[in-house]
């Protein structure tokens, strides 16, 4: 591609005038001529400066699999690939062009939290489970409990402890089929979390997480027990089940979100319920307007206090659920108290108890 990738950027440029192209990286760059030829005519016919030229390399150092790069929990050179890539940006991008033009660059419209006045804080222990097998996480949600008042508390799946005292529970994405023996292995701690999750303990789960609360996960044949929150088995395809934006409206009562409400995500997952699931006999809370969901139109399952299902969601796009999940912690935090001062200082843990439902 020579003088065709300015007529991208122009087409670029053209489709949305409201977005602001403030400059061009180019990668892949086969030489010097190439370079030469792309650069005059980006700069010459939409007017915007080539920020950087990155030749093509012969070397990945970004190991790859089926559903994108291997994450940085299970790749094996991690800081070397990081200071390779670092070094190859010092020396082919402008680093000084691109912090003015960020700099420079106005406020992207939406608030942070933690600008807004109406936040109610309050103080909760919320379990993330964290580690090489779960770990699709966007970092704003952190942000987004912590500014709340929530103290996380990183848990690992595949260490053989019991789920530690919380008062609610995240369990994002990954890739649980790399890890499947040991998850299947660990007793300890998928028992814990099936007796929290019958004593009450909200869980808010997305897509790998969903798997994990599942009866079971068939790969290559084989069953791999897990939690067993969900009576239904998961199988792993070949191809995407469902991949791209999902737009979700809650129709159900559930822990987290009104009736009512619009919700935005993503999903992309190989994944799938093994059979027929008839929507009629679970309770679904979300009918998708756009997207695959767990069966298709359907998003989102509960028991208990439990929601799962396969969309992904970002605190700053759906701004009622990091309150969501402090309201619930909070619920279940004063139930557990209130539970404990009626049967004693020696029964403080809610194990044996039957909470109900903090919604």
């Amino acid at each position: 591609m020579t003088r065709t990738a300015a007529a991208m950027v122009l087409g670029c440029q053209r489709l949305d005038t409201g977005v602001n192209i403030a400059g061009v990286i180019l990668n892949q760059v086969a030489g010097k001529r190439h370079e030469k030829v792309l650069r005059e005519s980006i700069e010459q016919w939409c007017g915007i400066p080539v920020l950087g030229v990155v030749p093509r390399q012969t070397r990945n150092f970004f190991p790859e699999r089926h559903l994108g790069l291997v994450p940085l929990d299970e790749a094996q050179n991690s800081p070397e690939s990081v200071s390779v890539a670092a070094a190859k940006m010092s020396e082919y991008l402008d680093l000084e062009a691109l912090w003015k033009l960020a700099a420079a660059a106005p406020a992207l419209g939406c608030p942070m939290p933690s600008a807004a006045p109406e936040i109610s804080r309050c103080s909760v222990k919320i379990g993330i489970i964290r580690d090489s097998a779960f770990q699709f996480y966007y970092p704003e949600n952190f942000e987004a409990l912590e500014e709340r008042g929530a103290s996380l508390v990183q848990i690992s799946s595949l260490e053989n402890t019991p789920l530690p005292e919380v008062d609610a529970l995240y369990i994002g994405g990954g890739f649980p089929e790399t890890h499947l023996d040991r998850l299947a292995a660990n007793e300890v701690f998928r028992d814990s979390v099936k007796s929290a999750v019958d004593a009450g303990l909200p869980v808010y789960a997305e897509c790998g997480g969903l798997m994990f609360l599942c009866r079971g996960i068939r790969h290559r044949e084989k069953l791999h027990p897990m939690v067993g929150v969900f009576p239904f088995e998961i199988s792993l395809g070949t191809k995407p089940q469902g991949h791209g934006y999902t737009v979700m409206e809650c129709v159900s009562p559930n822990p987290f979100f009104p009736e009512g409400t619009t919700i935005r995500g993503h999903e992309f997952h190989y994944s799938g319920i093994v059979g027929r699931l008839d929507p009629g006999s679970f309770r679904f809370v979300f009918r998708l307007k756009k997207g695959h969901g767990i069966v298709a139109g359907w998003d989102g399952i509960c028991y208990k206090n439990v929601l799962a299902g396969y969309s992904h969601l970002h605190a700053a796009g759906n701004e009622l659920w990091a309150d969501a999940m402090i309201a619930v912690a909070g619920s279940y935090k004063r139930l557990k108290t209130s539970i404990s001062a009626d049967a004693g200082l020696d029964r403080v843990r809610p194990k044996s108890q039957n909470i109900p439902t903090v919604y």
